[in-house]
C-alpha cells in the first residue's frame, strides 16, 4: 500500500473513531425531556390506585424533565401485554410485580441486571440474602420495594366465638387441625359455613408459589440447589397429604385464588389462612373493620420442619432502553423505594417489611402493625432456585393440589404423575 492510500485508511479510521465517540458522548450527555413507561397492573385495583397517583404526581414535580407514562392490565395479563409490546418494538422501562415473574422476563430477554441500570450505593443498601433471591446467574434482575414470607392471618373474632384464645393462635399443623375442628362449626351471621383454613390452591402461578412455601414448612424441597426438581423428600409429601386432609374435613375452599380467600375472611366466613403480608389490603378494600379482627402469626410448623417459608417480594423488574431512559428509571426507582415514599404505604396500606437497611426503622412501624405476630417469621425465609419455567412449575404444583383434593386421587400416584408432567414442562 503506497502512502497515499495509508494516509487515506487512517484518516477514516480517526473519523469513524471520532463520530463513534461523539455518538457515545452524545448519548451518555443525554439531557431534556425524558419519558419512562412503567407497567403497573396495581393501577386497576381500589386499594392502590391513589397510592401510585400520588407516585407519579410527586415524582413529576420533583423531576420536571421525567414524565412516568403508565402501562395498565389486570394482574394476570400484564405480563403477556409487556411482552407483546416489546415484540413490536415497544419496550418498557419497569415492571411493577412479584419476585416469581423475574424468572420469565429474563428468560424473554427483557430484564437487565439491576447494577446496570441503578447506582452501587443504592444497590448495595439492600440485604444481601434478600438481593440473592433475585439473582439469576449469579446477579440480581429484580429490586423489591419491601418483602415478606406467607404469613398466616386469623380473624380474633372467630376465635372467641370458637372459645379459642385470640392472642393464642396455633404454631403447629397439629395445633391448627385442633382449632379447626372448633372453628368449622361456626357460622356466619348470615348463616354461611366458616371454613376454618385456608390455602390457595387455584391454577394461577402465585398459589403454587404459596404451596411451595407450605412444604417449606414442612422441613422440604422442590427444587435442588441447582434447580433441579427434587420432591422425593417427606417434606413435599407430608405438605400435601395436609393439603388432601385439609379438603377432605371440609376446611379448605376448594381451587380457591388468593382473592377467593381475602373474601371470604373480609366477610367473617374465613377463620385462617395463609396469604402474602400485603394481602391484607384486599382484605381491607372489602371490609374496612378487618383492622378490628385481623391478627397475624408466623407459618406453621409441620413434620419436622420449622415453619421455614418463601421469601415473597414486589418488585421492580428493569428494562434496559439507552442512557437517558436508564438515567431517569435510576431515578424514578430510588424515589420510591425509600422511606419517605413507602412509610404510609408500610403503615397504613400494605403490611411488609422494608429491604433496604437504611430502611431498618421501619420495623417498628411493622413490628407494631398487623403483621406483629407474624414478625419473627422474616428471618426464616427459604430461597427458591429461580429456573425459566417457575410458572410452569407453580401451575403443576396446583394440578397436584387439585388432584388430591377435587380429583381425589391417591396421593403417592398423583405425585408421581406430577414429576413426570412436571419435569417435561421445567425442561423444555
Amino acid at each position: 500500500m503506497n502512502m497515499r492510500k495509508l494516509s487515506v485508511v487512517l484518516l477514516a479510521l480517526i473519523l469513524v473513531g471520532a463520530s463513534v465517540f461523539a455518538a457515545g458522548k452524545t448519548e451518555q450527555a443525554a439531557t431534556g425531556p425524558v419519558t419512562i413507561k412503567v407497567a403497573n397492573y396495581a393501577l386497576l385495583e381500589s386499594g392502590y390506585e391513589p397510592f401510585w397517583k400520588q407516585v407519579k404526581t410527586n415524582f413529576e414535580a420533583a423531576n420536571p424533565d421525567i414524565t412516568i407514562e403508565w402501562v395498565t392490565a389486570p394482574y394476570g395479563e400484564i405480563v403477556n401485554q409487556v411482552v407483546n409490546m416489546a415484540g413490536g418494538g415497544n419496550k418498557v422501562d419497569a415492571i411493577f410485580g412479584e419476585i416469581d415473574w423475574v424468572p420469565g422476563l429474563v428468560d424473554a430477554g427483557l430484564a437487565a441486571p439491576v447494577r446496570d441500570i441503578l447506582s452501587p450505593a443504592f444497590v448495595d443498601d439492600f440485604y444481601p440474602d434478600v438481593l440473592k433471591s433475585f439473582e439469576v446467574d449469579g446477579k440480581p434482575y429484580g429490586i423489591p420495594l419491601y418483602v415478606s414470607p406467607y404469613v398466616l392471618y386469623y380473624n380474633k373474632n372467630l376465635f372467641k366465638q370458637a372459645g379459642l384464645d385470640p392472642n393464642k393462635p396455633p404454631k403447629t399443623y397439629n395445633e391448627m387441625l385442633s382449632y379447626a375442628e372448633k372453628l368449622s362449626k361456626l357460622k356466619d351471621a348470615n348463616g354461611n359455613k366458616v371454613y376454618a383454613f385456608g390455602q390457595t390452591t387455584a391454577s394461577v402461578p402465585v398459589s403454587g408459589a404459596s404451596l411451595t412455601a407450605m412444604v417449606f414448612n414442612f422441613g422440604g424441597q422442590v427444587l435442588d440447589a441447582q434447580g433441579k426438581l427434587s420432591v422425593d423428600n417427606q417434606g413435599f409429601k407430608d405438605a400435601f397429604a395436609m393439603v388432601k386432609q385439609l379438603d377432605e374435613k371440609g376446611y379448605n375452599p376448594q381451587n380457591a385464588k388468593l382473592k377467593d380467600l381475602r373474601n371470604l375472611f373480609a366477610l367473617g366466613q374465613l377463620a385462617m389462612y395463609y396469604d402474602q403480608s400485603w394481602g391484607f389490603n384486599g382484605v381491607k378494600s372489602i371490609n374496612a373493620d378487618a383492622v378490628n379482627f385481623t391478627a397475624s402469626a408466623e407459618p406453621l410448623v409441620g413434620g419436622s420442619g420449622s415453619g421455614q417459608s418463601l421469601l415473597q417480594a414486589h418488585c421492580f423488574i428493569l428494562v434496559d432502553n439507552g442512557a437517558a431512559r436508564r438515567a431517569a428509571l435510576d431515578k424514578f426507582v430510588e424515589f420510591v423505594i425509600s422511606e419517605k415514599t413507602l412509610s404510609s404505604y408500610l403503615r397504613d396500606l400494605t403490611p411488609a417489611y422494608p429491604a433496604k437497611k437504611s430502611m431498618a426503622s421501619m420495623e417498628s412501624v411493622v413490628n407494631n402493625g398487623i403483621l406483629k405476630g407474624a414478625s419473627p417469621a422474616a428471618g426464616r425465609v427459604q430461597v427458591q432456585p429461580f429456573i425459566p419455567r417457575i410458572s410452569d412449575l407453580n401451575l403443576e404444583l396446583c394440578a397436584l393440589a387439585q388432584a388430591v383434593t377435587v380429583g381425589k386421587q391417591d396421593l403417592n400416584s398423583a405425585i408421581e404423575k406430577f414429576k413426570s408432567t412436571a419435569s417435561v414442562k421445567i425442561s423444555q
